[in-house]
C-alpha cells in the first residue's frame, strides 16, 4: 500500500429533523389541540485514533463524508429519531487544520482519543412545544438547524521514540531492518526509501522501543529539496535522534554532521539539540578489524564525545556493533522529556487562535442588504417562510438581535431586498 501523510476533506455534520405541524383529530375531541412532534438531532462527525492505521490512503479516495440528519416529527406527539455519529478513524499523530486558513482543529497524540469536528443541527421544535395559555392553537413549527460542513486538511505526522537521520545511502534502512521486522526497499543508489518505516525493536521480554527510518536528507531539505518537507515532520514526533553517517564514504563526517544539524535547526529551531546519537555505519569498509578501532575512526569517535554525543561504530551488513547500539539508545530513551513524544513544537504561526467574532454584520453590496452571522445563518434555515407565524418570529428574532436596528441606520426602506444568509426577503415595516 501506498505511504499516504496528507489529505484534504470535507465533512457535513447531520441537519436537524424537522419539527412537525398538527392538531389532533379524534372522535369524541373535536379540538384536540397541537400535537407536533419535534424532530430528531442529526450525526456528529467525530474524528478517533486508530492504532492499526499507518497512512491516510482511505481519504485520499473518499474525500466527502455526510452525516445522517435527523428523522422529523410526526402527529400525535411522535419526535423524530436521532442520527448515529459519525466516526472517521485516523492514523495516531494525524494534525488536522481548517483547509481555508491552515488554523489548528486537533492534534491526534492521544490513545484511543476522539474529538466532535463538526456539531450536528439540533432537530426543529414541533406546534406542540409552543402552546401556552396565551397561545393555545400555535402554528409556529421549526425546521431543523443545519449541521455544520469544514473542509479539513489532514496531516501525518508519525510518532516513533526513535528517528533515525541521515544523508542518501547511509544505511538507514539496513539497520531498522537488521534489528525490527520492518523490510524496508534497500539498493545502492540513493533515495531508495520513498516513505518512512516504522519498525518495532524488542530489548528484552515486555520492553521495547519504535524505530522510524526516515527518506535521506540533503543540504536545502527545509526548503522542499530532495523529498525535503515531505517527511521532515516525520522526525518532529521523534523522541531520539538516532544519525546514521557514512564512514566509509567520500563525505566528511563533519560536514555530514553539520548539514543534518542545520536542516534540522532551520526547519525547526532547536530540532537538534534534542537528546541524539550517532550510529557510525559501513565500518566493513574502514581499516577497522574486530573490536579494535582504527585510527581515523577513533578519531570519529573522539570528536562527537567531545560534542557530548555518544558515537557507535556499526556494520549494519555484518551485524557488528548493532547489539551495542540498541544497549546505549535505549538507555537514552529514558533521559527523553515524555511529552516531547506526545507533541511536538509546532512551527511558529500554527497555533489555534481564538478571535471574538461579531454577532452579526450588515453590509450593503448594490440595491441589496446583506446579512450575515452564525445566529442569523441559524433561524434563517430553521424558519418556514410560508408559514407567517413562523415569519413573524424570525422577524421578532432579528429585532431581538438588533439586526433590524442596525437595518434601519443604514437606510434600509419598504421593497429594499435584504439577503439572511441566503433568504431573500422584501423589506416591509
Amino acid at each position: 500500500m501506498k505511504f499516504i501523510d496528507r489529505a484534504k476533506i470535507k465533512i457535513k455534520a447531520g441537519d436537524g429533523g424537522n419539527g412537525c405541524l398538527s392538531f389532533h383529530r379524534e372522535k369524541g375531541r373535536p379540538k384536540g389541540g397541537p400535537d407536533g412532534g419535534d424532530g430528531g438531532s442529526g450525526g456528529d462527525i467525530i474524528l478517533k485514533v486508530n492504532r492499526g492505521l499507518r497512512t491516510l490512503v482511505d481519504f485520499q479516495f473518499k474525500p466527502l463524508y455526510r452525516a445522517e440528519r435527523g428523522r422529523h416529527g410526526e402527529g400525535n406527539k411522535r419526535h423524530g429519531r436521532s442520527a448515529e455519529n459519525m466516526v472517521l478513524s485516523l492514523p495516531m499523530g494525524t494534525v488536522v487544520r481548517l483547509a481555508e486558513n491552515s488554523e489548528l482543529v486537533v492534534d491526534l497524540v492521544g490513545e484511543d482519543q476522539e474529538v466532535i469536528v463538526a456539531r450536528a443541527g439540533r432537530g426543529g421544535r414541533g406546534n406542540a412545544r409552543f402552546a401556552g395559555p396565551r397561545r393555545t392553537t400555535p402554528r409556529i413549527f421549526e425546521k431543523g438547524e443545519p449541521g455544520e460542513e469544514k473542509e479539513l486538511l489532514l496531516e501525518l505526522k508519525s510518532i516513533a521514540d526513535i528517528g533515525l537521520i541521515g544523508l542518501p545511502n547511509a544505511g538507514k534502512s539496513t539497520i531498522i531492518s537488521r534489528l525490527s521486522a520492518s523490510k524496508p526497499k534497500i539498493a545502492e543508489y540513493p533515495f531508495t526509501t520513498l516513505e518512512p518505516n516504522l519498525g518495532v525493536v524488542k530489548i528484552e521480554e515486555g520492553e521495547s522501543f519504535v524505530m522510524a527510518d526516515i527518506p535521506g536528507l540533503i543540504e536545502g531539505a527545509h526548503a522542499g529539496k530532495g523529498l525535503g518537507l515531505e517527511f521532515l515532520r516525520h522526525i518532529e514526533r521523534s523522541g531520539l535522534l538516532l544519525m546514521v553517517i557514512d564512514v566509509a564514504g567520500e563525505e566528511d563526517y563533519r560536514e555530514t554532521y553539520k548539514i543534518l544539524c542545520g536542516e534540522l535547526d532551520k526547519y525547526i529551531a532547536g530540532l537538534s539539540g534534542r537528546v541524539r546519537a550517532v550510529a557510525l555505519n559501513k565500518i566493513d569498509l574502514t581499516s577497522a578489524v574486530g573490536a579494535v578501532l582504527a585510527p581515523p575512526l577513533k578519531k570519529v569517535v573522539t570528536y562527537f564525545k567531545r560534542q557530548k554525543i555518544t558515537a557507535y561504530p556499526v556494520s549494519a551488513v555484518r551485524g557488528d556493533g548493532l547489539a551495542e547500539l540498541v544497549g546505549g539508545i535505549s538507555k537514552l530513551l529514558s533521559q527523553v522529556d515524555a511529552g516531547v513524544l506526545a507533541a511536538a513544537p509546532e512551527p511558529e504561526g500554527t497555533y489555534k487562535v481564538y478571535r471574538a467574532e461579531a454577532r452579526f454584520t450588515v453590509e450593503k453590496v448594490g440595491e441589496r442588504f446583506v446579512v450575515r452571522g452564525r445566529e442569523v445563518k441559524k433561524w434563517s434555515h430553521m424558519t418556514e417562510f410560508t408559514n407567517y407565524d413562523a415569519k413573524s418570529r424570525f422577524h421578532g428574532i432579528m429585532r431581538k438581535i438588533g439586526v433590524r436596528e442596525e437595518l434601519a441606520k443604514q437606510g434600509v426602506k419598504n421593497g429594499d431586498i435584504v439577503d439572511f444568509e441566503g433568504v431573500k426577503l422584501t423589506w416591509m415595516e
